[in-house]
């Protein structure tokens, strides 16, 4: 028998540090890390998310083939930085709907601190929610709605994934 949520307690679980730099231009903003994550201490670590894929097309390198440290270095070389909108929540199992009393992170105050900024991109309703609520329209910021890259969200097909994310191109190219 399946547990439903709320059976039991959730577990509280805390989002990882940002991967940024001051050379960022684009920061893409997930929700919360989800089991797999936290486990191996990674960002979108799991087999069925296909954040390392999709940003590997936007960018025209294989990134998931690389070691994850390799991953996060170029992602900065190349003035894209990751973080997720919510500090720590409860939430049994990795699916956003889930969710319970999130502290969220200040936004704001953080992008102010990244001085090449030129782009946030939302991977997934969940981020663009609780993101677009706290940065609003800022000048010179453009705000990107991302479909999520999780493999939960199997309503929209991977092609129509890749080419929304190909998106991206504009903003790092431009």
């Amino acid at each position: 028998m399946a547990l439903r949520p709320g059976q039991f307690p959730a577990q509280r679980k805390a989002a990882f540090p940002p991967s940024v730099d001051a050379n960022t231009r684009l920061l893409i903003l997930g929700s919360l890390p989800g089991d797999a994550s936290i486990k191996q201490g990674e960002y979108y670590a799991h087999r069925g998310n296909a954040f390392w894929d999709l940003l590997g097309e936007v960018l025209g390198e294989p990134l998931r083939a690389q070691p994850y440290a390799m991953r996060l270095k170029r992602l900065r070389t190349l003035g894209v930085g990751l973080w997720d909108v919510i500090e720590s929540a409860e939430r049994p199992g990795s699916l956003d709907s889930s969710i319970r009393g999130a502290e969220l992170r200040d936004l704001g105050l953080f992008v102010e601190r990244l001085p090449a900024l030129r782009a946030v991109a939302f991977n997934g309703k969940t981020a663009a929610l609780h993101g677009r609520r706290q940065l609003g329209e800022r000048p010179g910021l453009t705000l990107i709605d991302l479909p999520s890259s999780s493999g939960a969200y199997a309503s929209l097909s991977r092609e129509a994934k890749r080419q929304a994310w190909i998106a991206l191109r504009d903003v790092l190219m431009g």
